[in-house]
């Protein structure tokens, strides 16, 4: 089939990507020149494992096309896919102008009937308004054709794109039209034959599934963090206390991980963006609006713990400045607001390291850059410290020889947010152990 999706992002190149791999004869458009001209050169423009090799098989095959020509990338397609950004507004609902926009080209262009699928994260009811809107200004320019305006949201994880594009845990389609419903179904067709689950039904439906998953998962969260606080004051052991949780089928052993809070580019947008909807139709969701709250206490919290054990600041290593591990994003990254917040302080020296991140959150730290230093590693990071931070849980941190590490550190300290390592290993080795969901004064009154 003849794809079009508008957009470059995480969602729109990892659909391109993806439908140009089945086989398809795919067009990806962007406003941005220079992004557009390093992807035709095969340069991926973010870190997320098995995108590059992806998008040098696509160009490859001669399936998979990168440009700036509107009108080329519009009537190209007969399925149009938009993904492009829905940011935050200042009252948490989202911004639809970049949706608009996409929708204004295709009507100013397309010469044929078309199927525009929407993969941005958008309220309830855009499907339809876009429907309507489209339709309008075809019918101003008396262009006698049809367009149909579908929801096809996408559930996937930053770091495991390209894997859960390719193997999804379900597909949800929300149609309104016999036609969209075959030519969607076709598209898909690869999971019908794999008995992957999809789901057909209204874009409304389709709209609210997206945010009702994402707010479930961050109040998941958010409720493990929050029980993590309270082992802190009570004694109890955090990591025992979700083990036991995880192990009932009904609530199962995912997302119950303690941390400091939620980020990246999903959960934070989401979660407002169904309040304000809510607020919008009378219908308050303060569950959802109290997990926004706790999250973001959750976050200063991390920062304060720091603060209250060294109140006159120190010298810290901080290994992760990403949201979270595999990919380079740094958007809401709980990390982030944890150094900036020691910075605002003026007194803390930050040693920083992220695998993949460091060149993004450049543009993300805030304060003094005379008290911020850049180490191209974990060890370079960890030397002539008072204590080591770990708020995003990488790969390569969770082997880290402390024995030899600890050897080159001022203090022995380590704040492990994200509960990596055992509390009795680091504590033998003469580490003092804060993890999230314990507490070494609270322990040892």
């Amino acid at each position: 089939m003849k794809i079009t999706v508008i957009g470059t992002g995480y969602v729109g190149l990892v659909a391109g990507l993806g439908f140009s791999k089945w086989g398809n004869e795919v067009v990806c458009l962007d406003v941005d020149k220079e992004k557009i001209e390093n992807l035709q050169q095969g340069i991926c423009p973010i870190y997320e494992p098995g995108a590059t090799t992806q998008l040098k098989d696509g160009l490859a095959s001669g399936r998979l096309r990168f440009t700036a020509d509107t009108e080329l990338a519009v009537r190209h397609g007969e399925i149009i896919f938009i993904a492009v950004g829905t940011p935050e507004q200042a009252d948490g609902s989202a911004d639809l102008s970049f949706v608009y926009t996409a929708a204004d080209c295709i009507a100013k262009y397309a010469d044929s009937d078309k199927i525009v699928v929407d993969k941005s994260t958008v309220p309830v009811g855009t499907a339809r308004d876009l429907s309507c809107y489209i339709q309008k200004i075809l019918h101003s320019h008396d262009k006698r054709i049809h367009i149909d305006v579908a929801s096809n949201p996408e559930f996937l994880r930053e770091g495991r794109a390209v894997g859960d594009f390719n193997n999804p845990d379900r597909i949800v389609l929300g149609v309104s039209s016999e036609y969209a419903k075959e030519r969607l179904t076709v598209l898909y067709s690869p999971f019908f034959r794999s008995n992957k689950p999809v789901i057909i039904t209204t874009p409304e439906t389709a709209e609210m599934i997206k945010y009702a998953s994402n707010a479930f998962l961050a109040t998941k969260i958010t409720f493990i963090n929050e029980i993590a606080n309270l082992c802190e004051q009570v004694g109890a052991d955090i990591g025992q206390v979700a083990a036991a949780m995880g192990k009932d089928g009904r609530i199962s052993p995912k997302f119950l991980h303690p941390g400091p809070g939620y980020g990246g580019s999903c959960f934070p947008k989401d979660t407002k963006a169904l309040a304000a909807i809510g607020e919008r139709f009378a219908a308050p969701q303060t569950i959802v609006e109290s997990v926004i709250q706790a999250n973001e206490k959750q976050k200063k919290r991390a920062a304060e713990r720091v603060k209250r054990r060294f109140p006159t600041g120190a010298r810290l290593a901080v290994l992760g400045l990403s949201f979270k591990p595999e990919t380079d994003d740094i958007r809401e990254s709980p990390a982030i607001e944890i150094v900036n917040s020691l910075l605002e302080e003026g007194s803390f020296i930050l040693q920083l390291y992220d695998p993949k991140a460091m060149e993004n959150a450049r543009r993300a730290v805030n304060g003094p850059m005379q008290n911020v230093i850049w180490c191209a590693s974990a060890n370079a990071a960890a030397s002539d410290v008072d204590a080591i931070l770990i708020p995003t849980e990488w790969g390569e941190f969770t082997s880290l020889d402390f024995d030899k590490i600890g050897k080159n550190m001022r203090q022995k300290v380590l704040f492990d947010f994200r509960n990596i390592y055992r509390k009795e290993r680091l504590e033998k080795l003469g580490f003092e152990y804060y993890g999230t969901g314990f507490n070494p004064e609270r322990e040892n009154r």
